[in-house]
């Protein structure tokens, strides 16, 4: 069996494909790609392989553009942190899709559910299958990283590492979870229609904050609130008061 890995993440590439060795001792891993484009590339000019393991967040963007941009003739099995609930159109679509961190049990029945369906016929359709990741898509839709400047060099912050944003002087700053702050080219006015409000809150007009560094919740003079930040918040943490109301059930979903 030839496996095509498209992943961005070298300790995700290297833990796969130890676990495929071990649940399919008979299959040859062709290549590992991280991007996008590369995978286009690929496509393009290789034979398609029996089974591809795909990201959804690669290097570039998302790995829904590979199947805009060339046609992917072998059947998909997804290693995401995606929600399983948003997931679970793929399943209607007879399209597989692992949970990180991978279990070894569950890429078994993964593995036996292509071999029942996708062995015994050569009839892959991907066409159906980027009409269900146009859709899936649309709800996903968010910002996923930005491009930061230092010095000479530009790196990209994913937007799972901010633990919160602020602005100060007139400069927007997002300060990530190992306490590290990043200048960013943009307003907070600008990041709020682009950040998944599941997870980021504008607590006032100068934050906005994550709810994984949210510790504690404390009232504040006013009707407001004052929060407790990991890591320590640069600026004091105020949710404002005309937005307590929303932060309480935004906290609460």
């Amino acid at each position: 069996m030839k496996i095509l890995i498209i992943e961005d993440e070298y300790h995700a590439v290297k833990y796969l494909s130890g676990l495929i060795k071990e649940v399919i001792p008979e299959a040859q891993v062709l290549a590992d790609i991280d991007s996008v484009s590369d995978a286009v590339e690929w496509f393009n000019n290789k034979e398609a392989p029996d089974l591809i393991f795909m990201d959804i967040q690669l290097a570039d963007g998302l790995s829904f553009d590979i199947f805009k941009k060339v046609k992917v003739l072998a059947p998909v099995i997804f290693t995401t942190a995606f929600d399983q609930y948003t997931l679970q159109a793929f399943k209607t679509n007879s399209v597989d899709y692992l949970l990180k961190p991978v279990d070894g049990e569950e890429l078994q029945q993964a593995v036996d559910k292509f071999k029942s369906i996708y062995q015994a016929t050569t009839n892959f359709d991907s066409d159906s299958l980027l009409s269900v990741l146009e859709n899936f898509q649309q709800k996903t839709s968010f910002r996923q990283r930005f491009l930061i400047k230092q010095g000479k060099d530009l790196f990209y912050l994913v937007l799972k590492e901010v633990a919160y944003l602020y602005s100060e002087e007139g400069l927007t700053f997002a300060m990530d979870i190992f306490n590290k702050r990043h200048l960013i080219n943009t307003t907070l006015d600008a990041l709020i229609p682009e950040l998944d409000p599941n997870c980021f809150f504008r607590i006032s007009r100068k934050q906005i904050v994550h709810i994984d560094c949210v510790r504690k919740i404390q009232p504040y003079f006013n009707n407001r609130l004052v929060l407790q930040t990991q890591p320590i918040s640069k600026i004091e943490a105020i949710v404002s008061r005309e937005r307590v109301r929303n932060f309480k059930e935004w906290v609460d979903r």
